[in-house]
């Protein structure tokens, strides 16, 4: 049985493509508005990224994001080409932020803050909002697994994070394994042809 080169893409695309549906690897979270890191520490200072891409042909002019009740948000990192607005309340707690300028299509912005962590909880969700020069607001507000979810961070303790295994990590090994396994088939050589005379 030979093992062409296209049978051999095809059989380690879907391999790829199962391994990243079985571990939950984001490989569609193009298109979200979603805060880095995923994982922090909690009662801890950290420095969050709000990164927003924009999926569609027409540019983002405004982007608005909701912070946690329990968080406490200390300073923005200016983002050239684009204004800040910083939301507060009658106590003068910083709530929410709005930016605005322009994101073209098939580009992204990353817009950075620094936070101290709550010292209880497990997990900060960050509701945010991104508008569109025709007018459209998408509300990345919704539940994991849902059309247009909020971005999630889970807090957890330095030991429970320096315990956890690297999934991603074991993900490309196991990818690189089965992908050294199928390159090492080799197709079977045919007879060679005869000819008679």
């Amino acid at each position: 049985m030979t093992l062409t080169i296209r049978t051999f893409l095809r059989r380690l695309a879907v391999v790829a493509a199962l391994l990243a549906l079985g571990l939950g690897i984001p490989v569609l979270a193009f298109g979200h508005a979603v805060v880095y890191p995923r994982t922090s520490s909690p009662g801890g200072y950290e420095r969050y990224v709000l990164r927003v891409p924009n999926e569609k042909t027409t540019a983002t002019t405004r982007v608005e994001i909701r912070f946690p009740a329990e968080l406490r948000v200390t300073a923005f990192e200016d983002v050239p080409g684009w204004q800040l607005e910083v939301l507060t309340d009658s106590a003068k707690r910083i709530i929410g932020a709005v930016w605005t300028g322009t994101l073209a299509p098939q580009r992204f912005v990353e817009l950075p803050f620094v936070a101290a962590n709550p010292k209880s909880g497990d997990k900060l969700v960050w509701p945010a909002y991104q508008t569109y020069a025709d007018g459209e607001r998408v509300e990345w507000t919704g539940d994991s697994g849902s059309k247009r979810p909020a971005s999630v961070t889970k807090l957890e303790s330095q030991d429970a994070r320096a315990g956890a295994p690297n999934w991603v990590a074991w993900a490309a090994l196991l990818i690189a394994v089965v992908s050294l396994g199928l390159a090492l088939a080799r197709p079977s050589r045919a007879a060679p042809l005869t000819q008679r005379g």
